[in-house]
């Protein structure tokens, strides 16, 4: 998961009061719709050691009825083989054919994240290698192996075994998250640029249907990428995966931009991204702002509905199927309970270009001063202009608070009276802007 930006305000990151002369107005992003959306879906339980194949049925059955066309799992490469090369473990394939093929049967596709180095394989230090032990987890598994043509076996492996089963195969998980879990180890980008030419040389020749996903980016500033770029990683991709979870649909946009930038034209693939629903228990949890679960269930919606309309975005797979003991990101409670959001979420995916929620706007006299409060549709930047006589006067850039509400008081300057308020998310532009008059 990535790191997080802590919006539990409303933050007005920048703003102008124009006194003397007009401020000039800028666009917003807008989208054209595409002929079909996304694929939508959820991610569930992946391969771990000592997980039941049952566990697989009960998962794609309730993928089924969030009316999901995919789903995202886990592949630990480190359980698949965890003691020598080209040796499978029996009981790790019972549970991703068990997966694959309930998927299968249920007309869903499975996305499978393959990581976590097998002690044989890793290239960690010597001190970590010394408490590495197969089928257990532990920190030497975080490193990148040492051949990148031994990962690139493995997932040619699965290519050949599932074939047009799988909706792609994900090259590793966030190489570029700093907290080390994942992808741990100097020289990151070099290192993940080779193991992602490796498996997609090998996973073309397994099966050239399958298509392969580079990124898992967590970082939406594009540096990563960049560094990518520079190693050449173009051209050994089918898609780019992405895990967004907060200003998702900012985030989206902005990386996007930074593809264009760099002549890449392959679609983003938004594979992780949702919301906690522990408020009020917690305020934060895994570095994320905790919501209601009413909250949640609205926020999948609008930005399933949200990205629907984006031609260059593939794939939004919502992070997860079901909550567990610490944390709550599910759309089923860790009891069995559905959520708010399990409804929502089969809504959204049956009926992916309903509307998103509109923006409201109310101004408010309180003593001398005029504020500007409403509420919006989650995911990206909001801006507020004010108009006195018909001028651009005033502009306000903020993001909602973790109840995807806002309050802005507006400046004395701009006076009480015969001002023009507008109110627009960028994704959803101008089309979508709420206006008030006081």
């Amino acid at each position: 998961m990535p790191a997080s930006w802590r919006a539990g305000m409303t933050v007005a990151l920048a703003l102008a009061v124009c006194a003397a002369a007009p401020c000039r107005a800028h666009g917003a992003t807008s989208s054209q719709r595409p002929a079909t959306g996304p694929l939508g879906g959820v991610n569930v339980i992946g391969l771990y050691s000592g997980v039941s194949p049952a566990v697989a049925d009960r998962q794609i059955a309730a993928a089924r009825k969030l009316h999901a066309k995919v789903v995202r799992a886990e592949l630990r490469w480190s359980t698949l083989e965890p003691v020598r090369p080209n040796d499978v473990d029996a009981a790790a394939l019972a549970f991703t054919d068990r997966l694959v093929g309930a998927a299968a049967a249920a007309g869903i596709r499975v996305i499978f994240t393959v990581d976590s180095t097998p002690c044989w394989a890793s290239s960690a230090p010597a001190s970590l290698l010394r408490n590495c032990v197969p089928r257990k987890s532990t920190p030497a598994n975080a490193w990148p192996p040492t051949d990148p043509a031994s990962y690139a076996a493995a997932v040619a492996y699965l290519a050949h075994r599932y074939g047009a089963k799988l909706a792609g195969i994900e090259i590793w998980n966030e190489p570029d998250q700093s907290n080390q879990v994942y992808f741990a180890g100097p020289n990151k980008a070099q290192r993940y640029a080779a193991i992602l030419k490796a498996a997609y040389t090998s996973i073309k020749q397994a099966d050239p249907s399958v298509r392969v996903l580079a990124g898992s980016l967590v970082g939406s500033n594009g540096l990563f990428l960049r560094a990518l770029y520079a190693r050449g990683i173009k051209g050994y991709y089918d898609g780019l995966s992405v895990h967004f979870y907060s200003l998702t649909l900012a985030s989206v946009r902005a990386i996007h931009e930074v593809q264009l930038a760099n002549g890449d034209s392959r679609p983003l693939w938004l594979d992780e991204f949702g919301w906690s629903s522990c408020f009020p228990a917690q305020r934060i949890q895994e570095e994320q702002a905790c919501v209601t679960a009413r909250i949640q269930a609205q926020n999948l919606a609008d930005a399933i509905r949200s990205l629907s309309g984006t031609p260059w975005v593939a794939a939004a797979v919502v992070y997860h199927l079901q909550d567990t003991a610490h944390e709550n990101f599910g759309l089923i409670a860790a009891s069995g309970r559905r959520k708010p959001a399990f409804a929502a979420l089969s809504q959204a995916l049956l009926r992916p270009y309903a509307r998103p929620h509109r923006v409201t706007l109310a101004l408010l006299r309180r003593g001398a001063k005029i504020v500007a409060a409403g509420s919006g549709p989650v995911g990206d930047y909001m801006e507020l202009e004010a108009f006195v006589g018909g001028v651009l006067r005033y502009r306000a850039l903020f993001i909602l608070n973790r109840f995807n509400r806002y309050t802005i008081p507006l400046p004395r300057v701009l006076g009480t009276r015969a001002i023009q308020v507008r109110v627009y998310q960028y994704w959803a532009g101008l089309a979508g802007a709420a206006l008030a008059g006081i």
